[in-house]
């Protein structure tokens, strides 16, 4: 076949990218034609996201991929992070910025929840993991504070949404995203309006769910002239972009044999779970507050939440903004030479959903916890690689319980493969041979499934062996795992002691 060409448009919680992949009926490749950064905007002590300055990089990047490839690229999809929303209010007017997760407003939310509807069944209804900034205590928080928003309010979209439909004038819920959240029932597949409604938010802001690979039709005219791409359509990727990054995920599994694999997509966030057939939302599943989250192909992506590289991006923050001028690699050099194992935090603490200064957090949190305190920046860089690694173990435990089954390989995508300290600590921690790549996981699992939207790829397992074929892995077997099993112990009594002492 000729090469055909799709658009990514890739936006992470730290940077966007939009990202073309031609592909010519066997390998993929990629091209990074934009790159942003993203982040929240702090306005009076609240977090936003700022819309409007996303919505320009979006279009700037839209302009690069039609000035490379006009009349050549045939769809563009957008994923994003789960959970934030957008609301429009009549005539389809954009009320506002949204939300960034990390606002401080959703505290005490969960608790106050439950003053309407038990947490068992919260669980029963969504299937999906609590933690409060999911986009259920989001809306709740707008009630209790009588938002004007929510009053005038007409549809909401999730923010991948957002932009198909600044993209396309079309208002719908891509499923994957409509999933994370918590009013979304996995079992019934459809919005769990009853919770809603006895949590007295409304329902008739919700519009219809569609399946990834919807083509949405083309791009609005204006804006399909003004990038060169008037010959693109919109299709639905996973939008959300775990979902995305679990389709890319270069495993071969055997028909009708249990997956003996899990997955982490690491960035920010460091989701870890497996590929399951069906939702399993139970009393096993609450208690270890996993999560039935959608997935391509009819599948559902069981799977907890870890604090990821956000401990590491926020460690370097503080310190540039104190005058430092450090890149990644001066990060990757000073916790190599740092002793491992010496102490460990909780990545999920609520010590570090959003601190002013991280490095003093994760002071604080091993000083609380009568372990050795991380004076240098490397210690606490080292610290906080060694704690994900021992997080990893401990959700692996988990992952095999549900899986019914052992797990023998843990594949990592996503740009956190690129700290091979990291996977190789997780290898370590594990005992489990480490699959690192693809990097780019996310943009690749946009751009196929937008290519088996097209008919181009036959499905799932199809375009996972195209990307099997199209990019490097790098592969790390587990050394030195006594010392790790040794240390463990540890790090589950400093998990137990920080939770005890956070209470008191």
């Amino acid at each position: 076949m000729a090469d055909k060409a799709y658009l990514a448009i890739d936006m992470g919680a730290s940077s966007g990218r939009h990202v073309v992949g031609r592909f010519d009926g066997r390998l993929i490749g990629l091209e990074e034609v934009y790159r942003f950064d993203n982040g929240p905007v702090d306005v009076a002590g609240s977090l936003y996201w700022d819309l409007l300055a996303q919505w320009t990089h979006v279009t700037e990047g839209m302009r690069a991929a039609g000035a490379g490839y006009a009349g050549r690229i045939a769809s563009v999809g957008v994923d994003t992070w789960g959970v934030d929303f957008g609301l429009l209010g009549r005539g389809d007017q954009l009320l506002g910025n949204p939300y960034h997760y990390r606002d401080a407003r959703t505290g005490g939310m969960m608790a106050r929840a439950e003053e309407f509807v038990s947490r068992e069944e919260i669980f029963r209804h969504s299937g999906l993991q609590f933690m409060q900034l999911n986009t259920l205590y989001q809306l709740l928080a707008m009630k209790l504070s009588n938002s004007p928003l929510l009053d005038v309010a007409e549809t909401l979209l999730m923010m991948p949404d957002l932009f198909h439909w600044l993209m396309t004038g079309q208002k719908c819920s891509e499923l994957t995203d409509a999933t994370t959240t918590q009013f979304y029932n996995p079992v019934r597949r459809a919005w769990s309006t009853d919770l809603l409604e006895k949590m007295h938010l409304p329902t008739a802001i919700l519009g219809p769910i569609v399946e990834p690979g919807t083509n949405l039709g083309r791009l609005r005219e204006a804006l399909a002239a003004e990038t060169r791409l008037a010959a693109a359509d919109v299709v639905l990727p996973g939008s959300h972009d775990t979902a995305s990054a679990v389709m890319a995920v270069p495993a071969a599994s055997q028909p009708g044999q249990k997956p003996d694999w899990c997955y982490i997509s690491l960035g920010t966030w460091a989701l870890m779970g497996v590929e399951s057939p069906q939702p399993l939302v139970n009393d096993e599943v609450m208690r270890m507050n996993f999560t039935n989250e959608g997935g391509v192909g009819g599948t559902t992506r069981l799977l907890k939440n870890i604090c990821g590289l956000w401990l590491v991006q926020q460690c370097r923050q503080a310190w540039n903004q104190s005058g430092k001028q450090w890149d990644w690699e001066d990060l990757n050099r000073m916790s190599a030479a740092a002793k491992p194992l010496v102490a460990f935090i909780d990545p999920d603490a609520a010590d570090f959903l959003a601190p002013k200064d991280m490095p003093e957090a994760i002071r604080q949190f091993t000083r609380r916890t009568g372990q050795t305190v991380p004076e240098d920046e490397g210690a606490v860089l080292r610290c906080a690689l060694d704690s994900l690694a021992m997080k990893s173990r401990y959700v692996l435990a988990m992952c095999e319980q549900l899986n019914g089954g052992p797990i023998r390989t843990i594949h990592i995508v996503g740009g956190g493969t690129q700290n091979r300290q990291l996977c190789q600590a997780i290898a370590d921690a594990c005992g489990r041979r480490v699959v690192a790549g693809p990097i780019e996981a996310t943009a690749i699992g946009n751009l196929m499934m937008q290519a088996v939207a097209a008919g181009d790829v036959g499905g799932i397992a199809e375009a996972r062996e195209v990307i099997r074929n199209s990019f490097p892995v790098e592969e790390y077997e587990p050394r030195q795992t006594a010392a790790w099993d040794d240390a463990y112990g540890r790090f589950l009594k400093t998990v137990g002691d920080g939770q005890q002492a956070a209470e008191s």
